[in-house]
């Protein structure tokens, strides 16, 4: 599960992103912690930026957004496929999702604490797998989940499904085994100090005190 990120930089992709107009911000500004229905970026097969709703609403849904009440800003890579909600999205709405990291909470009920959780390596960015429907004239998306690798389980039995170069190319190609991607790439992790709903600043993902 994935439910909190911080935003990428996509100039470090080589990606145009002058034009973006993000709500409050003017222009592209960095936001460390994106929630669940707030405006975030998503990259096409054609590389090119789009800004849609992370919290997903299929194309055939009736009535307005607020009557959307299924819980789906995330989607299982292992089923998502032969459910209705995503099967349309599943063959024509594959795209990426960047983020220059994400927050997972661990502990007891109760005493839960944050996690933010980045690349092992040198790169910058995660792209991780999503699925994107245009609901009326609303573009709106999900994150891909899969089971917790060797690198995060210990702080949560699911993860983002995050691609490396070769697996991008096989996401959004459209392939239906995708089933292990994702499995191999190499995370690490530090407690960061409590997050509020509206907090927000490279603070956040400073480790500990």
């Amino acid at each position: 599960m994935c439910g909190r990120f911080v935003d990428p930089n996509l100039q470090s992709a080589g990606i145009d992103a002058s034009w973006l107009k993000l709500d409050p911000f003017s222009g592209w500004t960095v936001r460390f912690n994106v929630k669940p229905t707030q405006d975030v970026v998503l990259i096409t097969p054609n590389n090119e930026p789009r800004i849609a709703r992370w919290w997903f609403i299929p194309s055939w849904h009736v009535g307005s957004v607020s009557d959307w009440k299924a819980t789906t800003f995330n989607a299982r890579i292992e089923d998502a496929a032969d459910k209705p909600t995503f099967r349309p999205a599943w063959k024509n709405g594959r795209c990426l999702l960047p983020m220059r990291g994400y927050y997972e909470w661990s502990g007891e009920k109760g005493d839960r604490q944050p996690n933010f959780i980045q690349s092992a390596g040198n790169e910058e960015l995660l792209f991780c797998a999503g699925l994107a429907s245009r609901w009326n004239d609303l573009l709106t998306v999900t994150m891909m989940t899969r089971a917790a690798n060797e690198s995060v389980k210990g702080i949560h039995h699911r993860m983002p499904v995050i691609l490396n170069t070769d697996e991008r190319d096989i996401w959004l190609s459209g392939e239906r085994a995708v089933s292990d991607l994702g499995q191999n790439v190499q995370l690490i992790h530090h407690r960061v100090n409590r997050i509020l709903r509206d907090d927000d600043g490279p603070d956040l993902i400073e480790p500990a005190v």
